[in-house]
């Protein structure tokens, strides 16, 4: 085999492998990480694993082709300079956040933008995104609301009745007095 054969083959296992990340996330983040040291890498990268996101420095040609047709196409235009792409599979509000977090601690490290759902969302908007209530957090908030509303309708029927109970006791108490 030659040597050029080798590298486009083991090009497109990359791009195959992205493009299987890509059209998997809910989330591709795209990050400036220039001048951050292997040790803050290895620290990103353990930080956002721990949060079930992948992340990944790759080509802008081979990425561009990862995405291309896929969910995430709408980055494909937005692929320039040096970028670390982190892919979110679960929730994209969480890896916003351990994004955003991190931009916050380091001087080195932020955030370009992102491709949710196939719509493009600038570094702005996924900091907004990464103040919203992950999606834990809304189904305790949601199941606390549908808790409290059989509650409420049983302490009403109960007081209720209490109140029934404590007229009856008086006009039984009354009617033995007379």
């Amino acid at each position: 085999m030659e040597v050029g054969t080798v590298q486009r083959a083991q090009k497109n296992e990359i791009i195959e492998k992205l493009r299987a990340r890509a059209d998997r996330a809910g989330i591709v983040v795209v990050t400036d990480f220039r001048g951050m040291t292997v040790e803050e890498l290895t620290e990103l990268r353990s930080k956002l694993r721990a949060a079930g996101i992948d992340y990944q420095v790759v080509k802008n040609t081979l990425a561009r082709l990862a995405v291309k047709n896929g969910v995430h196409d709408a980055l494909k235009d937005h692929l320039i300079e040096n970028n670390g792409i982190a892919f979110g599979y679960e929730d994209p509000v969480v890896a916003a956040k351990v994004l955003v977090d991190y931009a916050k601690t380091s001087k080195k490290f932020s955030v370009k933008l992102a491709c949710l759902s196939g719509k493009i969302i600038d570094a702005a908007g996924v900091a907004e995104l990464s103040k919203l209530p992950s999606k834990p957090e809304l189904l305790a908030m949601t199941l606390g609301t549908m808790n409290a509303v059989p509650t409420n309708f049983v302490s009403l029927f109960a007081n209720v009745i209490r109140g029934a109970l404590y007229a009856l006791t008086a006009i039984k108490e009354k009617k033995e007095a007379a």
